[in-house]
């Protein structure tokens, strides 16, 4: 039996490293997890996100995933004015089996982005990030085979572990690289590779042990503005780790009440799509520096049965402190 379990929670750590590494459909709003080379990459002085995502609830809590950074400019004055240097901290958690398996991880990342023109509309930029990841196996929130007898469930086994919470701690480390650029401050596209587990660390639990394969995501979008009111954002990424792999696509309306202030209200409608997985609409509203996010997945896969076709809701948060004072840096927004 225990080394039947150790299959099971290998193939499902290694499932989750692969498929919720980590797994936002608002992808655009959590940028740290999404490009080391994003780090910086805003118009500001600094910006913080937050993201809450909850995948399957009908499913036991199948995955809870909740994501936080924190990034701003450094040396400005020391560099051209054309450039942008950035400094990062970001962190997440990823529970999943109803929280008995929970993933840490707090990363210190930095990225550059030199201007190929004098002012500064193109720009092509790296980002390193470093993460300490901690993993850890609540063993007491877990069932066994052993459990389960003829007088009924009885909750006592002969697993050596019964109740131990089991740890695996590592350095990960991650890179990418990006092409950002504009013909005007109304309109923005870009064009990213980013790479992460590039060290191919390794989960060690109770003897066993997984090699987490390298996540490679390939995304791109844009913004250009449709009429005085109304700018269209589109996105992508296509993204692969060992054997799996996802692709999403789409793009939302920015209808903005009062564009002729410097920070105008914005509402934003669209949606995306994650192919042969889920639909996923989004609404967002903007004021001030501040803009919200939510959308909710409506599953499509052969999970749907068992999920009831809900894939779970997800909220982001970005602050970008812009004061009037500062220089503008073109760059992407979604």
């Amino acid at each position: 039996m225990l080394r039947i379990l150790i299959v099971i929670l290998s193939c499902c750590l290694f499932g989750s490293a692969q498929a919720q590494d980590p797994h936002f459909s608002q992808f655009f709003a959590s940028p740290l997890t999404l490009n080391p080379a994003l780090t910086g990459k805003f118009s500001g002085t600094y910006r913080i996100t937050g993201n809450y995502r909850n995948q399957w609830p009908t499913i036991n809590n199948a995955y809870v995933t909740t994501a936080f950074s924190a990034d701003f400019h450094i040396l400005q004055n020391k560099i051209p004015n054309n450039d942008t240097w950035g400094f990062g901290m970001s962190g997440y958690n990823d529970k999943s089996a109803n929280g008995a398996v929970s993933f840490n991880f707090a990363s210190l990342s930095t990225a550059y982005h030199k201007g190929l023109d004098e002012d500064g509309y193109h720009q092509i930029g790296a980002g390193f990030q470093v993460s300490y990841a901690n993993t850890l196996i609540n063993t007491s929130m877990l069932n066994f085979e052993d459990q389960l007898t003829a007088n009924g469930f009885t909750g006592i086994t002969s697993e050596t572990f019964n109740g131990a919470t089991l740890a695996s701690k590592y350095v990960d480390i991650n890179a990418g690289f990006m092409y950002n650029g504009s013909t005007s401050d109304k309109n923005n596209f870009y064009f990213g590779v980013s790479m992460y587990h590039i060290n191919r660390p390794k989960q060690n639990f109770n003897g066993g042990q997984n090699i987490l394969s390298p996540r490679t995501t390939i995304h791109g979008g844009g913004y250009f503005p449709v009429s005085p009111h109304a700018t269209l954002h589109m996105s992508a990424l296509h993204m692969t780790q060992g054997g799996a792999s996802e692709t999403m696509l789409g793009g939302a309306i920015q209808l903005i009440a009062n564009p002729e202030v410097e920070k105008p209200v914005s509402i934003y409608a669209g949606s995306w799509l994650r192919l042969n997985d889920a639909y996923i609409p989004y609404l967002g509203l903007e004021f001030n520096d501040l803009r919200i996010g939510v959308s909710y997945d409506l599953n499509t896969s052969a999970l749907k049965t068992a999920s009831l076709n809900r894939g779970g809701i997800e909220i982001s948060l970005i602050y970008v402190r812009r004061p009037s004072t500062d220089r503008p840096i073109n760059c992407p927004k979604f």
